[in-house]
């Protein structure tokens, strides 16, 4: 697709996939160096043909079109924090990280981070990004007070949540939540934050033999923890796991010779993965014998422990480009949510991926509370489970595209964020308000400029 740039702007040719590193693709990347370039640059742009880009940390081909022009925000870098009313005011372009630095010395804390800090605001609010606090705060979305989108056909639009500025608006802002960037490109947004007297968290840790047990205490865990995740070991019959829950610390709780500094915080990565790893190397007994460590090493039973922010809600970030050691042919994440009344899919799908022989040594198991406004929000009411997957596995496809029909029939869908391969029937089984959302989507871009990869596969922008 050819594109005319505006005055000033180059474009670079790049190989693009997401975090799996699969379903490649060549697009020209450009990086807008103002407002006013990346509206005129919109404005001149044939249909379907645009898509902006974060950090490319969306596991699947959502940031990314073949042949088209991937807009990249590294220029939309402010950050501004209002500590009077407990927001922070940033640049679409901007790491959570980054905000971590200037907001966790000043004594607040994001109201939602995923597992990784390495994640743009503009990516976070397209994603409707969740933590380990959903079932308590619910998900990225619904601590965004306003966001800037400049829109399919170039025009600066001030969104808020509520309708009190027009239902029109509202619509507009709830489509672009969740909406995986095909409502326009997010140039600024406002989130509230949560007050911290320290930068440590007081964390318990249970080991569990069985998934039953498990998933048991993790039902009665929603109402004493703001925050709980759980590690199951894929490969283990009887589903053992280990069950981690905290909140943030107090200051007055912490000991004498952290209580000088209880706000200091300075997360490093301490290790890169190797830039390939050999394909046969991560298989069932390499991570059985990870697993096994993993689960012994755990704590039978610890309880008001201290950690650092970093380790306990983005432990991988530790381990730099930690992506590559599933091999050239990279992984898929498959992640579902279920309701309750489903709660029967989780050892189902552990089974059947263990009966295919598909070894995961990242398997994320959590509850999910309340949905929000968003027609393409993930997380509704029950659990979410995350396996990573090596994507050369034998028969991997034909199992998944079974899982994925038990799924949609229980009422449950998959994470377009984390999806690589799910079909645009499950797609469309899955998101009841889809229709909704594309008519709201269509008001946004009437100049139909906005595609994606992932959107071409389960047809997300409408004919």
């Amino acid at each position: 697709m050819t594109i005319t740039l505006p005055t000033g702007l180059t474009a670079e040719t790049r190989t693009l996939s997401g975090w799996g590193r699969v379903n490649s693709v060549t697009a020209q990347v450009v990086q807008p160096s103002s407002l006013e370039q990346l509206q005129e640059l919109i404005r001149g742009a044939p249909p379907r043909s645009l898509i902006a880009r974060g950090l490319g940390r969306s596991y699947g081909d959502a940031a990314q079109l073949q042949d088209g022009t991937v807009i990249e925000l590294t220029a939309f870098d402010h950050i501004e924090l209002d500590p009077l009313n407990g927001s922070v005011t940033a640049g679409a372009g901007v790491t959570l990280g980054q905000i971590l630095h200037v907001i966790v010395a000043a004594g607040f804390f994001l109201p939602v981070t995923p597992g990784t800090r390495n994640v743009t605001v503009g990516g976070a609010i397209a994603a409707d990004v969740h933590g380990k606090n959903h079932h308590v705060d619910g998900s990225f979305g619904n601590h965004v007070q306003r966001l800037l989108l400049v829109d399919g056909c170039g025009k600066l639009r001030d969104l808020t949540p509520s309708a009190n500025g027009s239902f029109a608006e509202a619509e507009f802002f709830w489509a672009t939540v969740g909406g995986m960037g095909l409502t326009g490109v997010i140039v600024e947004a406002t989130i509230s934050l949560i007050p911290i007297t320290s930068s440590l968290m007081s964390v318990d840790t249970t080991r569990f033999s069985d998934l039953e047990s498990l998933m048991a205490a993790m039902v009665e865990a929603d109402s004493k923890y703001r925050y709980s995740v759980a590690w199951v070991d894929s490969l283990d019959p009887k589903g053992r796991g280990v069950l981690t829950c905290g909140d943030h610390a107090p200051a007055e709780a912490l000991p004498h010779n952290l209580k000088t500094d209880p706000l200091h915080y300075n997360p490093k990565a301490f290790a890169s993965a190797p830039l390939l790893l050999p394909g046969g190397l991560l298989n069932k007994w390499t991570v059985r014998a990870f697993n096994e460590a993993w689960y012994r090493n755990a704590p039978r039973n610890r309880v008001r422990e201290l950690q650092e922010i970093a380790s306990f809600f983005h432990p991988l970030d530790g381990v730099q480009n930690w992506n590559r050691i599933y091999g050239p042919a990279g992984f898929l994440q498959y992640q579902f949510a279920v309701p309750n009344e489903a709660t029967h899919l989780v050892p189902r799908t552990l089974d059947a991926l263990r009966m295919v022989g598909a070894p995961s040594f990242l398997t994320v198991l959590k509850r999910f509370g309340h949905s929000n406004s968003a027609p393409l929000s993930f997380p509704i009411p029950g659990w979410t489970l995350a396996v990573d997957l090596p994507a050369s596995v034998p028969g991997l496809p034909e199992i998944l595209d079974q899982l994925d029909e038990e799924v949609a029939a229980a009422g449950g869908r998959l994470y377009l964020a984390k999806d690589s391969r799910q079909s645009r029937a499950m797609f469309w089984k899955s998101y009841p308000e889809l229709f909704r959302w594309q008519l709201t989507r269509r008001a946004l871009d009437t100049c139909q400029s906005l595609d994606s990869s992932a959107s071409q596969r389960v047809r997300l922008v409408d004919d």
